[in-house]
């Protein structure tokens, strides 16, 4: 009753003066966890393979699988991708750093506890920098540490029993946790987005939140405006995607300030996201903490990284989204949103540079990026990939197409037919051009000629025209487009159909 009443107010949130009023007098406090997979081969500390999607319990051994008198060994990519990450998010590196045991039990752990790292990570203090309303906002990292992933229950329809399957358990893990520095579902949005472009341009993690490779949960609470203590935290789990997230952030905040504002309390708690029903509900009470037991894990030595090999790895970071979204506005002279878009993804920021290498109308390319290609893109469903590897038209054809608009041989509306033709055939523009027939007739001959036909064959539109209608003057520009099958140069024709019409008695 409870979470149908709370939908009903959410699903027109401004429509109540009352809500309204309310949201004014609170404010959110959000602080994320989240869990990268990172993208190495073997898992964390055996030889097993990381691919998703294979049949259950075939990525296995017996490190993975706890059985007695195993050791685990370290996977030296695994820290270094960490460090990567901790670089490129201004994070103090540890130059010691310790593992530790989590002990808890579930079916899907298998040695009956996580190897992670508790009490000295391997980053600390670091922050990703967000645009906002108010301008940009800097959003703090208290930590980026390693462990490996528990495996998977697979639960009966029926309710008779579970399934485990091991292949994730062991699989490489960063878990990178924010202060609680976020005021929004949309600034909460924002920080993730910005945090997985980072990820990518690092190839160090795909993104994927729906294969759970990029997972994310949240600590939310509220407090009235102004205060400064923090108010009773509820955590909010399974959401997958960034929609998700900002849809739970939103209704949850509102469902904390309606049982606030009505005398209620609100109890320490895990709540689930339900994508269906556009609510959270309870899964668990968290009013005390759950003591993992903690201790340090006795099968693994301190890890030590050299200050020479953490400068060898800084010197090899890409340049990072943020820089390169700031140079594309000052080198391209783009759009900010432009700028924003196209390198949100490190391989369409490459795709980009590439095309303007060729030619050097950068906004044409951009809306071409944007528009039209974002489009196919989106409908083969490549941009679920880290990278596109075969794009569907090649970069330099692109930009040859572009230039063939810009010299004018051929017209904005024949651009749309060659690009269709080079996305079928996956060829050059030139030549799709010339078999097709496709080029712009410029020749003020030949158009000298339509247009004199056309003026003949329409005396009392023209006798209309020189009587004030000027709107007439599209229908002439119309017509000679359709004598000459669309391949006169527009700019061309309204320059002579305007001195004919003139000097016409």
């Amino acid at each position: 009753m409870e979470d149908r009443k709370l939908r009903s107010s959410i699903l027109h949130p401004l429509s109540s003066n009352i809500g309204a009023k309310l949201t004014m007098n609170y404010e959110p406090v959000i602080g994320l966890e989240v869990h990268a997979q990172l993208l190495t081969e073997s898992k964390i500390f055996c030889g097993c393979s990381t691919r998703f999607g294979v049949e259950p319990n075939q990525n296995t051994c017996p490190v993975c699988m706890g059985l007695p008198g195993v050791l685990p060994v370290l996977n030296k990519k695994v820290v270094e991708f960490a460090v990567r990450t901790g670089l490129a998010t201004h994070c103090e590196i540890a130059r010691s750093s310790r593992w530790a045991r989590k002990n808890y039990f579930y079916p899907d752990l298998p040695k009956g506890y996580q190897i992670s790292q508790y009490e000295f990570p391997l980053c600390r203090n670091g922050y990703i920098d967000i645009e906002t309303e108010a301008g940009e906002k800097r959003v703090r990292l208290t930590r980026i540490h390693m462990e490996e992933d528990a495996g998977k229950n697979i639960h009966d329809v029926r309710g008779d029993y579970s399934l485990v399957d091991l292949n994730r358990a062991g699989v490489p893990l960063m878990e990178i946790v924010s202060e609680p520095d976020i005021a929004s579902a949309e600034e909460a949005g924002r920080y993730l987005k910005n945090l997985r472009a980072t990820l990518q341009y690092l190839e160090v993690c795909d993104g994927n939140m729906e294969e759970g490779s990029f997972r994310c949960d949240a600590n939310i609470s509220v407090r009235p405006q102004g205060a400064r203590e923090l108010g009773t935290k509820v955590e909010i789990k399974n959401m997958n995607s960034f929609k998700a997230v900002e849809k739970a952030l939103e209704y949850e905040i509102r469902r904390q300030i309606e049982v606030l504002s009505e005398g209620g309390k609100l109890i320490q708690e895990t709540r689930l996201w339900d994508a269906e029903r556009e609510v959270t509900r309870s899964m668990r009470s968290k009013e005390f903490a759950h003591d993992y037991r903690y201790f340090p894990e006795p099968d693994l030595l301190p890890l030590i990284v050299d200050d020479q090999w953490i400068e060898e790895l800084r010197a090899g970071l890409p340049e990072l989204p943020e820089r390169r979204k700031e140079r594309f506005v000052s080198q391209y002279g783009l759009p900010l949103y432009d700028a924003e878009i196209l390198t949100s993804r490190r391989d369409v920021a490459d795709y980009f540079e590439a095309a303007a290498k060729i030619h050097s109308n950068f906004k044409a390319l951009s809306n071409w990026v944007m528009g039209d290609l974002f489009r196919v893109i989106k409908e083969r469903k490549l941009d679920e990939k880290l990278c596109i590897t075969s794009w569907p038209v090649p970069p330099q054809h692109l930009a040859g197409m572009v230039r063939m608009i810009d010299e004018g041989k051929i017209s904005g509306k024949m651009a749309k037919t060659l690009f269709e033709e080079m996305l079928e055939k996956g060829e050059s523009p030139d030549k799709i051009v010339r078999e097709k027939g496709l080029e712009q007739v410029s020749d003020t001959s030949s158009i000298e000629k339509a247009v004199e036909q056309v003026l003949a064959a329409h005396a009392q539109q023209v006798s209309d025209y020189r009587a004030g209608k000027d709107k007439v003057f599209g229908f002439f520009v119309g017509q000679v487009m359709k004598t000459t099958q669309g391949k006169a140069n527009p700019q061309i024709v309204n320059e002579i159909l305007r001195k004919k019409l003139e000097n016409r008695g």
